[in-house]
Formats: C-alpha cells, structure tokens, sequence
C-alpha cells in the first residue's frame, strides 16, 4: 500500500513547506532521521547548503540555484519547527525579527528622520554603524565591556571569519593605510616559517603559518580582493587543471601515478594555456 503523501492542500509555498516539515517531525508517524536531528546535528548541513548556494551563483545555473536556495530554506524551517517544538519560538517569530531589523537598519528608508543615503557605499557605512549601535546596546544589557569585535561568531569558516576580524579592527582604526606594509608583513611572516622549519618546532611552525594566511588574508583585503571568492576560484582553476591532466593521461591510457614530476609539470602548463585560449 503506498504511503500517505497527502499535506494541506490549501496550502502553497512557505505553508506546505511548514505543513511537510511538522509531518516529518511527528513523534510517531514521521521519519525517524528528521525526528532524531537537533539544532547541533542540523547546523553542519546548513553551512554545506549555504556553499552550495554559493556555487550555483558561481556556475550561473539558475535551475541549480532555485533548488540550493530551497534547500537552505528548507534549514529554516526545520529550525523553526524543532525551536516551535519546544515553545521558544517559530517560524512567524523568525520572520518578524528580521523584518525589525531590516526596517532599524534602513532608517532611510523605512524611517522619517533617517540619513541620506544615496550610494552603496554610504548604506553600508550606515548599515555597520547601527550594527555598533545594537552591540553597544547588548553590552550595556549584559554589563560587560565592548569589543569591535564582538559579534564575529567563532563557527565561522577560518577564512571568512578571518576577513570579518580585519574589517571589525579596520572600523577603529586598527589597519595600515595601504598594501606596502603588508607586503613588509608577508616577507617578515615568510622568514619566521623558514626559522621554525630550520628549528624543526611543529607548533611554532603551525603558528607561523597561520599568521601567514592571515597576513595574505590582509594583502587581499587592502587590494580590494575578496579573499573567499579569491580562493574559491583558485580551487576551481586548480580542479579543472588537474583534471585535465588526468583526462589526457586517460587518454593515453596511462597512470598519474607512474607519471614523473617534470612531465606532470609540463602537462600542467600545456593544459593552463589550453583553458586560458578556450576562455
């Protein structure tokens, strides 16, 4: 006998989205994987879907990217039912609190008294200056003392939270003026990971190399470079290359791993130039 697939009828979009959930959420007729997640077993599948997001942007296929962008919904309402579950709050609470914030933040728009905002630039200003306004407003609330950097959550990817960091600091002042100093920077952090490697200290070196990254983290910001797109499509490029070194190598009916270093070399470049003529 097939199972029952009936959900509210009357319902369309975002209702029959909720109706699905709450059927595969129910105690005892629901799916035993979707009744067992928590907020903590959910969270790595929405950083996932959010990058698939990400790469259906990327890509320009808009078929993908309806699908992606309906999955990453779909973690929204899975949070709000399991938050509705135990009665804090759901998914009208959710929708209700970023409206309020969108309206605080646009008070150019939305308010009688607010800025004059005439570019990009000048809303994003505003936008972080409300940001601080609600972070010092938090901090009075708590009685505890207010960081620039308060707010970057720690769950971030390393990279992305890495940018957020040097911004924060920027805002205050904390940043050099322009790209020489950091070039100044990278040459010094690149001597220290050459002292520790010398030295044979693993721990020193991690250390070293992470303030590396840091530093080019900080080389790409102050070029105007995004540094997660930056890479991300240095990972695109890598993968593409490589496999286009597998692909004639399968072509040849031969094995990379039999293939020295120097050749490999020298397929890689053949393949670099091929990509960059056909783009």
């Amino acid at each position: 006998m097939p199972a029952n697939t009936n959900t509210d009828k009357s319902s369309s979009g975002i209702g029959r989205l909720v109706d699905i959930m709450e059927r595969l959420r129910d105690p005892k007729t629901g799916c035993p994987w979707d009744v067992e997640q928590t907020f903590a077993s959910i969270a790595p599948h929405t950083i996932e879907e959010a990058y698939e997001v990400a790469d259906a942007i990327d890509t320009g296929d808009m078929n993908s990217l309806k699908d992606e962008l309906g999955d990453l919904l779909f973690q929204v309402i899975f949070y709000a039912q399991m938050a509705k579950e135990k009665d804090v709050f759901d998914l009208e609470d959710i929708a209700k609190s970023i409206s309020d914030k969108m309206i605080r933040r646009h008070p150019h728009v939305f308010g009688d008294n607010g800025p004059e905002i005439n570019t990009a630039h000048q809303q994003t200003e505003n936008w972080e200056k409300v940001k601080e306004s609600e972070r010092a407003g938090k901090a009075a609330d708590d009685a505890a003392q207010q960081s620039a950097l308060d707010g970057v959550t720690r769950a971030l990817p390393a990279l992305l939270r890495a940018i957020k960091l040097q911004k924060r600091a920027a805002r205050v002042g904390f940043d050099w003026p322009d790209a020489a100093p950091v070039f100044q920077k990278f040459d010094e952090e690149l001597a220290e990971i050459k002292h520790e490697i010398a030295i044979g200290d693993q721990k020193a070196l991690e250390n070293e190399v992470g303030d590396l990254l840091f530093t080019c983290v900080n080389l790409a910001r102050k070029l105007g470079v995004d540094a997660e797109t930056s890479l991300r499509h240095a990972n695109q490029r890598f993968e593409a290359r490589f496999r286009g070194i597998e692909q004639i190598l399968w072509d040849e009916n031969r094995d990379i791993t039999d293939t020295p270093l120097d050749e490999l070399e020298q397929l890689w470049q053949r393949v670099k130039t091929n990509i960059a003529q056909a783009t």
